[in-house]
């Protein structure tokens, strides 16, 4: 055979040989590209879910911020509200937290006590701003640093002028009647504690001191500030007076929240709770 007639046979082999071998070369770097591509899609999509977390959590950690905020907002409070009246210094003492506090002498109704926190407000909660204004609106349209009057139509409905045991108070209807069962009861059981107590201010549309945003409770007239014997009870120095503790059962009995377990007691301060302003509402009361 002449060699010759084998060269073109050879050609075309050689030819298909390297046809094949280009095209398995081809096809392994596309493979290994579509690898490397799902490999960086798939690490980019675990880092977006990262990103999306860590965002998620930062909203709920400045949500929560922005509660404490306006707590500490809430428990300003009295700074607001109350009246000029002096406290005299004096020097709290100590009661234990298992004593009987309705065994209290009552002669001293403003000798200073420390107080078992835990032991009131159970199942009681502070209405925050959120609250009082779905359940009752906005008492008026603006507000400033001193008291002034409501404009709300509705809520403005709702007020009234009341003598209520001692002491004449504006608040609406479904507190002084409450207000009115705590004092009639404590006039019952101790009527000398009745007959001295008095109030540092009731009814005031204002803004909290010291903030822009955060509305009094004292502008829905459903808290109040109480006195013994004329006497304010000092803000924040860990004490109350003994005979706001037989007032504070007898409120917390009606539903009413006591500013003494704020994060700085304020034991003058007494407001109706979030619980019993919805059952007032579902009743049809506000």
């Amino acid at each position: 055979m002449d060699p010759r007639s084998l060269v073109a046979p050879i050609i075309v082999a050689i030819g298909v040989i390297l046809a094949a071998m280009a095209f398995a070369v081809v096809t392994t770097l596309l493979d290994t590209a579509d690898g490397g591509t799902e490999l960086r899609l798939s690490r980019l999509e675990r880092q977006l879910a990262e990103a999306v977390q860590a965002r998620e959590d930062l909203a709920g950690d400045l949500a929560t911020l922005r509660a404490d905020l306006g707590r500490l907002r809430d428990e300003a409070s009295l700074l607001a509200n109350r009246a000029p009246v002096t406290a005299p210094a004096v020097t709290p003492v100590a009661l234990p937290l298992d004593e009987d506090f309705e065994n209290a002498p009552t002669e001293a109704l403003t000798e200073e006590m420390k107080l078992a926190r835990t032991r009131f407000n159970k199942g009681i909660t502070q209405p925050r701003n959120r609250v009082m204004l779905e359940l009752l609106g906005s008492p008026r349209a603006s507000y400033g640093t001193d008291c002034q009057p409501v404009t709300n139509p509705a809520l403005k409905g709702l007020i009234e002028q009341r003598q209520v045991g001692p002491i004449t108070v504006s608040m609406i209807r479904p507190a002084l009647d409450s207000l009115a069962r705590v004092l009639d009861r404590l006039k019952e059981t101790d009527p000398d504690i009745h007959a001295k107590v008095g109030t540092a201010g009731a009814l005031c549309a204002r803004f909290i001191r010291g903030s822009t945003t955060s509305i009094s409770n004292h502008s829905w007239g459903t808290a109040i500030d109480l006195t013994l014997e004329g006497v304010l009870d000092p803000f924040a120095n860990g004490g109350t007076q003994a005979g706001l503790l037989f007032l504070a059962e007898y409120f917390n009995e009606e539903g009413w929240f006591w500013g003494a377990t704020y994060g700085r007691e304020d034991s003058m301060h007494f407001e109706v709770g979030e619980e019993t302003l919805r059952r007032w509402r579902a009743e049809g009361r506000i």
